[in-house]
């Protein structure tokens, strides 16, 4: 590695991952950012989780903590980044990966699976970004990553809560860069599209109860260049957007995707 990140620090909120075969897009990037010389403070709601993962950082000679958090309680956003600044005094980075699909049209969803749709997706990413940009724009640098989603471009079959809160982290990302740009904080977004991924694929194939391969097959035809990206493709787009490569870059959106983007609408599904 080329030490883009020496002596700073980030924050991977959803840096844990469920059991599968693959690597999960927030464990990738604690370990990316970690091998550019990061100090990386891994949180997940599930403490064991985050673990695993700080402990992975560590085995290889890097700096890592684990913080267990639950971003749809306020008080545990604020203590992320207390708990980054006791450890480490600075946030160089912030990165949001925490999201969840609920299926189901309008008339198959409750209130309450509305609001946790929406409590997960977007204000539990706007509450940490609330307590973590203070403290960047008192150091007067720092750059945001928030994981949207390709399904946040266009509809798809029974996921609105999922398209409309991604296409809500869209516009907010473009809000904070906005608003933070005079103080030298630049906030950006990535769009996956087709991952294999523990949650993309290994949780599908166990609620269908279709194998896994099956599961993977289907996903990866359905992009344009016929294979899925990895939890590394999207942790790389990532490292780009918060070295100092992307400073002159703020407010984008940006599709990892394997061209799925240039397809209509109507071949978006849900889950993207």
């Amino acid at each position: 590695m080329t030490g883009k990140l020496d002596g700073r620090v980030a924050v991977v909120v959803g840096g844990g991952q469920t059991a599968g075969q693959t690597v999960g897009n927030g464990r990738a990037a604690a370990l990316t950012y970690a091998r550019e010389g990061a100090a990386v403070l891994v949180v997940d709601r599930e403490l064991g989780s985050a673990d695993e993962t700080a402990a992975l950082v560590r085995d290889e000679g890097f700096k890592a903590e684990a913080h267990q958090a639950d971003i749809t309680r306020d008080e545990d956003c604020r203590g992320i980044a207390e708990a980054a600044i006791t450890s480490w005094g600075r946030i160089d980075v912030l990165h949001n990966n925490v999201g969840i699909v609920l299926p189901g049209s309008t008339e198959d969803l409750s209130e309450q699976d509305w609001k946790r749709g929406f409590d997960v997706n977007l204000t539990g990413m706007w509450s940490t970004c609330r307590y973590v940009l203070p403290h960047m724009r008192e150091q007067g640098s720092g750059s945001v990553v928030n994981i949207t989603s390709l399904a946040s471009f266009a509809a798809g079959p029974s996921a609105i809560v999922y398209t409309t809160s991604k296409s809500a982290v869209n516009s907010m990302t473009r809000s904070l860069a906005l608003d933070y740009a005079p103080h030298g904080v630049r906030v950006n977004a990535i769009a996956p599209g087709m991952v294999d991924t523990p949650m993309g694929v290994d949780s599908v194939a166990q609620a269908s109860g279709k194998p896994r391969d099956e599961v993977a097959e289907g996903r990866a035809a359905m992009v344009p260049l016929k294979y899925p990206a990895t939890g590394w493709d999207i942790a790389k787009a990532a490292l780009f957007f918060v070295s100092d490569d992307a400073a002159f870059i703020t407010g984008t959106v940006l599709p990892v995707d394997g061209g799925s983007a240039l397809l209509t609408a109507s071949t978006v599904p849900p889950g993207y």
